[in-house]
């Protein structure tokens, strides 16, 4: 449960909050938000006043529908946005959110310090060697399908085994190229119906045999809105709901748009837990 980036050692045991950072013009809830270097850094600024151990910068919308954005643009939007982070912070730890082997190799080299791939490796075959070499956590995702194609009827045998099944060979297979750190991210929302993501949520526990720190991100998404009838915009309160869900069946990182609410979620239930433990020591 300890991970290592640029030799900050990071213990997960208790949870960690990851700040969502879209620097895009179109992802679903803040895209076109941060226009401007100085939106970027007071963005980032805050989520660390506010408690966020990772800042998770993304430069491609990975919304259902999303069309493939050219890797150049991608480092144009992410490569800036990164440089007056760590020129304003030095200590953040930055995740870069990318599907492009060349595009995390960059962000990398200015200063990111774990990559947040959305398919697992699966979109880029250079992406497992590549984080291998780099030799920094990685962010394992699930999807079904491609970002352009997940919602159009995602189906499963039985999802909670199908995803773990899928998570499991994906974890041998980065074994095997000399990936070490593992985060693994069942992929809320990424080729899953509003029912598969609810039964993901309620057997999350049993990713934890897989022996690697679980992250949920599914900050403001449908499977929020759905249920409640709201928009994004009004989807906070159910979002923590879900995230003090996911943390109970122990998530260890929780990546949000809203980062005091999130660290809120840990704290009671860190609290919680451990009154738990003095209860049955004491019996």
């Amino acid at each position: 449960m300890i991970i290592n980036c640029n030799s900050t050692k990071i213990d997960l045991c208790e949870g960690h909050v990851m700040g969502v950072l879209n620097v895009t013009p179109d992802s679903f809830y803040d895209g076109g938000k941060y226009k401007d270097l100085n939106s970027i850094v007071s963005q980032a600024k805050q989520m660390l006043e506010d408690g966020a151990t990772f800042i998770d910068i993304g430069g491609a919308s990975t919304k259902p529908g999303a069309d493939v954005v050219d890797e150049k643009e991608e480092i144009n939007r992410v490569i800036p946005a990164i440089n007056a982070i760590k020129k304003h912070a030095p200590k953040a730890i930055i995740s870069i959110d990318t599907t492009s082997s060349i595009v995390a190799e960059k962000a990398v080299t200015y200063g990111a310090s774990i990559v947040n791939d959305i398919s697992a490796g699966t979109f880029d075959d250079r992406m497992l060697d590549v984080v291998a070499s780099l030799g920094i956590p990685y962010i394992a995702m699930h999807i079904q399908g491609t970002p352009k194609t997940m919602q159009i009827n995602p189906s499963y045998d039985h999802v909670v085994d199908d995803v773990f099944l899928a998570m499991e060979s994906f974890r041998d297979r980065a074994f095997k190229q000399g990936i070490k750190q593992i985060i693994i991210d069942p992929g809320f929302g990424f080729g899953k119906t509003l029912s598969h993501n609810y039964q993901l949520l309620n057997h999350l526990d049993k990713f934890q045999s897989l022996g690697h720190p679980i992250l949920v991100g599914a900050s403001r998404k449908s499977m929020i809105q759905k249920p409640i009838n709201v928009q994004a915009e009004n989807a906070l309160n159910g979002t923590t709901v879900v995230n003090t869900i996911a943390a109970l069946q122990g998530a260890s990182i929780l990546r949000v748009h809203d980062v005091k609410e999130a660290v809120q979620v840990f704290k009671i239930v860190n609290y919680m837990n451990q009154q738990s433990s003095q209860t049955s020591s004491s019996l």
